[in-house]
């Protein structure tokens, strides 16, 4: 016994060493301080040329909530699943990663070890982040700083309103509505422990999913979730027991509009900027708006939106701008239509993109990327996308040479500069 402890404290520490030495130098990877942390998540808007809304960028099927309004057997029940000691730490669970560590190292069930303060972090802040040793790192840097900016009742309502659910919901009067149909306030214990529950793996304990392992999995999930309200002191065993025993898995309303659900549709411009709206589908979403995300991605570090990638997204998601571009609204219409119209009927299987430039600036006033833009399934861009060009542009060619003074007889070696 004595050594198997041994053994098992020599991996603990060879295993956090590293991570710890990271987090002793995170100083060197992070801001000094947050940017303009104010308010939950504002939505970015993206404005044409003459100043008319073309797109916008936000979480969707968000929906606020209010903490006071979250029924406090809601809130123990989030507590005792999510981070018990929430109200004890100052943004980090050392003892959590420590087990975390351990049970991952031995090969046991994957555990997680951030808390609430770290899971707000990485929505406001870390949203675009690729999870890893330095995301790690930001989260809990973040953490620590915001526990001393905010108390711990404005980290809850922050972490209510920005968590992902699953099915598309984000925060928990999305979840109250898409789950139980019910607003937050008329949730109980078990329903608030159900949804808390989801959000370790929002698509593996999908109780919409049909697949025969996610429903086990769902289950199974539940039956931990029950325990943890037991452990809390929330329920007695025999009334976790019923609860298992009673419990229906959600069903989806079959008026749903989440099992073909479509990005939110674009509100009008207030302040009289604008009276026109694009009523088109999807026109929060277009290859523009993806290009327009793509630009402030790689650029917006020197354009001082935030002093990393990760800040830049987070900033565009939530930071309510104001984002103003060259498109032409009427001319990117015109494009469209054109696209369309030159197309033959049978047209399976061909597509066509349209880029349209002002000769003197290089402005784009028109970007059609394909036959269609479709989040997650079709956002391929091809008027920006490289390939070959095909002998469509060999007259373009023969044209500037015969400009450029070369004769028809010349014999010109095609193996470049």
């Amino acid at each position: 016994m004595i050594v198997a402890g041994a053994l098992a404290i020599v991996s603990l520490i060879t295993l956090m060493a590293p991570r710890a030495w990271g987090a002793l130098n995170a100083h060197r990877q992070v801001p000094v301080g947050l940017y303009q942390f104010s308010g939950l998540a504002q939505r970015s808007t993206v404005y044409d040329v003459n100043g008319l809304q073309i797109g916008a960028f936000q979480r969707e099927n968000a929906q606020r909530t209010v903490i006071s309004s979250v029924p406090t057997e809601v809130i123990a029940a989030i507590l005792a699943v999510e981070d018990d000691v929430f109200m004890s730490h100052d943004g980090v669970n050392l003892r959590a990663i420590a087990r975390a560590l351990l049970s991952n190292s031995q090969g046991g069930s994957r555990q997680g070890a951030s808390t609430i303060t770290q899971q707000v972090a990485k929505n406001e802040f870390l949203g675009g982040s690729i999870s890893g040793g330095r995301t790690k790192i930001l989260q809990a840097r973040y953490a620590t700083m915001l526990e001393k900016i905010l108390t711990k009742e404005e980290i809850l309502e922050r972490y209510v309103n920005t968590v992902y659910f699953g099915n598309n919901a984000y925060g928990l009067a999305a979840a109250a509505e898409t789950y139980y149909g019910k607003s937050v306030s008329e949730l109980n214990l078990i329903e608030g422990a159900f949804i808390a529950g989801l959000v370790q793996a929002p698509s593996t304990y999908d109780p919409f999913s049909t697949n025969g392992y996610k429903s086990y999995s769902v289950r199974k999930r539940y039956k931990i979730v029950l325990g943890r309200l037991v452990d809390e002191g929330l329920i007695t065993p025999d009334e976790a027991t019923a609860a298992c025993a009673d419990w229906q898995e959600p069903k989806r309303k079959v008026d749903d509009p989440a099992t073909c659900r479509l990005p939110t549709k674009a509100a009008p411009v207030s302040n009289e900027e604008s009276t026109v709206v694009d009523t088109r589908q999807d026109a929060n979403r277009s290859y523009f708006s993806e290009f327009v995300k793509d630009y402030l991605r790689t650029r917006g570090v020197e354009m001082g939106l935030g002093a990393t990638e990760e800040e830049v997204m987070a900033r565009l998601y939530r930071g309510g701008l104001k984002i103003y571009t060259t498109l032409d609204k009427n001319a990117q219409l015109a494009a469209e239509r054109a696209a369309a119209e030159q197309m033959p009927d049978n047209a399976t299987g061909i597509t066509a993109a349209v880029l349209s430039l002002d000769t003197q600036t290089g402005a784009i006033r028109a970007m059609v990327g394909g036959e269609g833009f479709v989040p997650n399934t079709n956002e391929v861009n091809l008027a920006l996308r490289r390939r070959q060009t095909g002998s469509s542009v060999k007259m373009f060619v023969l044209a500037a040479a015969l400009e450029a003074g070369i004769l028809p007889d010349d014999v010109i070696k095609g193996l470049g500069a």
